[in-house]
């Protein structure tokens, strides 16, 4: 088990979160509503795609609603297909002010949008190697996820599903897996689609969760964020607490001593 999950916060490299929930800032109706959601999902971080924003700040830009002094922004290679390009985008990032922490995608299949994971290992070696520190988006394979941490990744970040899919945790059961085989903290990214599923994932005792799509193209983005916040945060409750076994049969709930004979 990694070593945030006894803990009331979520330390990622040198940052520390109260919030155990991410989030991202694409598909939403306006900049405004994306700024209304961030304040009600209750999120630290929040997460933009380098390549798809203004990162000019003198014009219309995502940036310009985000204020720094409260969240900590999360860059992403979501677009990138290479090594290459994932490399020169995160470089990018770092040059236009958005930090050294990035979370790297190197996408391998359009359709699906499952990620590369030889492509993503590669890129998150040269990334550490110049200084970032690197969550990188993975499938739910312990083996990857090993491997990563090897690599000196800030954390993994395996998928429960497709991006926006809304699917929820697939297979919950390679999620515990990873948990046993890392000691970097575990964030499921991708595939959450209402807060159930959120609870249910936080569950499973992973120290983090991001989303988007499940906030975003909601029928009421706003009201969904907050459901997601109160999702995490049961979920991760829950786990702490420690739930009751699973028993075939039934168990009585008063104790049969010092029962009344008639």
């Amino acid at each position: 088990m990694t070593e945030q999950s006894n803990s009331s916060v979520l330390k990622i490299g040198d940052r520390t979160f109260k919030s155990r929930l991410i989030v991202g800032t694409g598909k939403y109706a306006s900049f405004e509503q994306n700024r209304r959601a961030l304040e009600l999902s209750g999120a630290e971080m929040v997460t933009v795609a380098v390549r798809r924003i203004e990162l000019d700040k003198s014009k219309e830009s995502i940036l310009n609603y985000i204020d720094p002094a409260k969240y900590h922004l999360l860059p992403n290679t979501a677009g990138c297909y290479s090594t290459k390009e994932t490399v020169m985008t995160c470089e990018l990032a770092r040059e236009a002010g958005l930090g050294n922490m990035v979370k790297v995608e190197v996408i391998g299949d359009e359709k699906t949008l499952f990620p590369d994971n030889e492509a993503t290992l590669e890129a998150s070696k040269i990334l550490v190697k110049e200084g970032f520190q690197v969550l990188p988006y993975c499938t739910d394979d312990v083996i990857m996820c090993k491997k990563l941490e090897q690599a000196g990744c800030s954390a993994v970040m395996p998928l429960a599903a497709p991006i926006g899919s809304g699917l929820g945790v697939c297979n919950p059961y390679t999620i515990r897996l990873i948990l046993q085989a890392v000691s970097v903290p575990v964030i499921v990214d991708a595939g959450v689609g209402t807060a159930s599923d959120a609870c249910s994932a936080m569950e499973l005792g992973i120290d983090g969760l991001l989303m988007n799509t499940a906030i975003a193209c909601a029928k009421d983005p706003l009201k969904m964020a907050l459901a997601m916040k109160l999702g995490t945060e049961s979920g991760r409750l829950a786990f702490e607490a420690g739930r009751i076994p699973r028993k075939l049969y039934a168990s009585a709930s008063s104790p049969l001593d010092g029962m009344i004979d008639v």
